[in-house]
């Protein structure tokens, strides 16, 4: 019977024990009223876990505000890529409309233009030095079509052979090479063609 009595006992302090160690949560709400609670705090301003065991607290609310600053985080990432994704598209675009403005130009001149004076340079197939300014792409297909007209426009120049962009650009400041069937080239830097 003492057997049964101790085990009943023990059962019972292990199960209250439990219960304590549980935890117990102070919650805050918006007017300033407090209550403790078994059970975590839910839409309250402040809440806070105590540990009866060890008598030290943690403050849930800091918790909350950092999951909400890192959702918000999150969210401005989101759209910050759905924006970047949108100007590629917009790129590509402009370059398309460019680039096909060219080869009108080209089809419409045949005699001053060869059939691939300015072959288009075509985004996401990019090579060499047109790769390293693909952010610029529409205006660089702008920039080889002023080219090759100022080119043809001194005289110096019977046919466009050949227009791309030349090894001397840098990152401030592109320059075109045209090359001629007179077998002259003529480079121009962007400020050059905008005048």
């Amino acid at each position: 019977m003492k057997l049964v009595q101790l085990f009943v006992a023990m059962l019972a302090t292990t199960l209250f024990s439990g219960s304590i160690l549980a935890g117990v949560y102070k919650c805050t709400d918006r007017e300033g009223n407090t209550s403790y609670q078994s059970a975590p705090c839910t839409n309250e301003n402040n809440a806070t876990e105590i540990d009866l065991q060890t008598g030290g607290s943690k403050n849930l609310s800091i918790g909350l505000k950092q999951r909400e600053v890192q959702l918000e985080l999150e969210k401005q990432q989101k759209a910050e890529k759905q924006k970047k994704i949108a100007q590629q598209k917009q790129q590509k675009k402009e370059a398309a409309e460019q680039s096909a403005m060219n080869q009108q130009l080209i089809k419409d001149n045949p005699i001053q233009f060869s059939p691939f004076a300015i072959p288009p340079y075509v985004t996401g197939k990019l090579q060499g030095l047109a790769k390293n300014y693909q952010s610029r792409l529409p205006e660089i297909e702008k920039f080889r079509r002023l080219a090759a007209q100022k080119a043809l426009a001194t005289g110096g120049c019977k046919r466009v052979e050949a227009d791309e962009l030349s090894i001397k650009s840098t990152d401030d400041l592109l320059v075109f090479a045209v090359d001629c069937s007179s077998a002259k080239t003529f480079f121009y830097n962007e400020k050059e063609l905008i005048e």
